[in-house]
């Protein structure tokens, strides 16, 4: 099974869905990871005196030491502008994605919910993009992607996490899928963290190591799934 998680930035993958990801790969399935921006534009680049571009060089060494640390099947980052996809030609981002999906041809597409779960601009954009390239291709009858689903948060752990940022959780009839992770899969996500050396900060304020349990939640798009499935993979085609 393909799998391709697209992101906008940098540890979006690992402040989210990391241990599911680790599970699926010692699983055999083949997970790609696409990063639209090279997330120099944080805040957290004042810190160190980096201009946009340098943080964005060190944020994508700290990339590719998580690809290693999840062994990741590949991790593709482009460069777009970090905290400027509101103002780009949404179909220039389309058009960038769509190349990625068509080359990897993937059974299944993973974003954001559409609350982006911590709402950030880059985040919702990124959810909408994705879902047209979706159904697009799905018109299309291009025979991939098959099935799109969305990370997501439950309310507990939206509450369990610091009040750095407000996060944001699907309710639970809209939970289709819920992935339990084993002692290695948390430990792995604790590796890919860690590769954010520059994020040290903001991993300990936000206390996600902690908030993040054994169950990782997805909505999947046009599907209703109750009880959630086990996997992303259970019950595709079938409907």
């Amino acid at each position: 099974m393909k799998i391709l998680y697209i992101f906008p930035h940098p540890d979006d993958e690992s402040f989210g869905p990391a241990p599911a990801i680790s599970k699926q790969i010692r699983s055999g399935d083949e997970v790609y990871l696409l990063t639209l921006t090279k997330g120099g534009a944080t805040k957290e680049r004042f810190k160190y005196g980096y201009s946009i571009e340098q943080m964005g060089e060190t944020r994508f060494k700290e990339m590719q030491e998580v690809a290693k640390a999840l062994n990741l099947t590949e991790l593709k980052v482009l460069e777009l502008p970090d905290s400027g996809l509101k103002e780009m030609d949404p179909r220039d981002i389309e058009a960038a994605i769509r190349h990625e999906v068509e080359r990897i041809k993937p059974d299944i597409l993973i974003t954001y919910a559409v609350h982006g779960v911590s709402g950030f601009p880059d985040h919702l954009i990124t959810h909408g993009i994705v879902k047209r390239v979706f159904v697009e291709m799905k018109d299309s009858n291009a025979g991939f992607p098959k099935r799109l689903a969305f990370f997501t948060l439950n309310e507990m752990q939206a509450k369990t996490s610091s009040g750095i940022h407000q996060l944001k959780f699907s309710q639970r009839e809209d939970i289709d899928c819920v992935i339990e992770v084993e002692k290695i899969d948390i430990e792995n996500f604790h590796k890919a963290l860690d590769c954010y050396e520059t994020y040290k900060d903001v991993i300990e304020a936000t206390n996600v190591k902690d908030s993040v349990d054994r169950r990782i939640y997805f909505e999947i798009f046009q599907e209703k799934f109750d009880p959630p499935l086990s996997s992303l993979s259970e019950e595709m085609g079938k409907r």
